[in-house]
């Protein structure tokens, strides 16, 4: 199976919250299900999300049918459970979508245009709390639901490094490029929105991750760090928010 790059005990994982099914949202499903199948997930593992996640399962799971075969024949029944290798859907709307053993898990839809549902999610557990957005502008429901809450992770874009790249591209004749990258300007959260939504919400900690576009160097990077909210965190890989219980402690490795 492919390197677990997570760091995550594969065999724990139970389920996988999606927010829409644009590719790069999406992609890792199958690699994530087949190394917690390889490390012994006990059960099936589920897709979480809106209306659609069916179609998406129902492909993967087509998608990878010879690859499980290969794999069950090559190790054996008995160490990989056929069944335990399809993957599992369930259809969710906005509300509590998960209440367990002190675990809170709410939905709500997100502004992501021509997507509908698009949804993020609010997760509450301990007393501690995590809103994550998925990818959407800033909405009053955003700012709702992330009042109190101590951890935001938010998707942002730079609109000044997508408009210079717009008029690059079509200065050079690229008008192909040039119209995505005008069209994806009112798709993510912009940092000057940004700031707004922690002057009208008490976050404890915005953290921003899917950035867009991606900082290569310094210097774009320079332009979200000098721009984005006092005391938000850029998100990389790997990047561990502890939230120890019962505690208003935020601990980022």
């Amino acid at each position: 199976p492919p390197p677990n790059l997570s760091g995550l005990p594969m065999e724990k994982l139970r389920g996988i919250l999606i927010t829409h099914f644009h590719s790069d949202h999406i992609s890792d499903i199958g690699d994530f299900n087949l190394n917690s199948w390889v490390a012994g997930r006990p059960e099936p593992m589920e897709i979480i999300g809106p209306e659609g996640v069916d179609r998406v399962v129902e492909g993967f799971n087509i998608a990878y049918e010879l690859d499980r075969g290969y794999r069950v024949a090559h190790h054996g029944a008995e160490l990989l459970n056929p069944e335990l290798g399809v993957l599992e859907s369930r259809t969710v709307g906005e509300g509590v979508i998960v209440e367990e053993d002190g675990l809170r898990i709410t939905s709500f839809e997100v502004s992501h245009p021509p997507i509908e549902p698009a949804f993020g999610y609010r997760l509450d557990y301990e007393g501690r709390s995590v809103v994550i957005s998925g990818d959407s502008l800033v909405t009053e429901k955003i700012i709702e639901i992330s009042d109190g809450a101590d951890v935001v992770m938010h998707d942002a874009m730079a609109l000044q490094l997508v408009r210079g790249a717009e008029g690059m591209t079509r200065s050079t004749g690229n008008t192909r490029l040039a119209t995505v990258l005008h069209d994806i300007q009112d798709y993510h959260a912009s940092i000057a929105d940004l700031k707004q939504l922690v002057e009208q919400a008490d976050v404890g900690q915005l953290a921003l991750y899917h950035l867009v576009p991606a900082p290569r160097n310094d210097m774009a990077l320079g332009v979200y760090v000098n721009s984005m909210p006092e005391g938000a965190v850029i998100t990389e890989d790997g990047m561990v928010f502890s939230l120890p219980a019962e505690s208003n402690e935020i601990v980022i490795e």
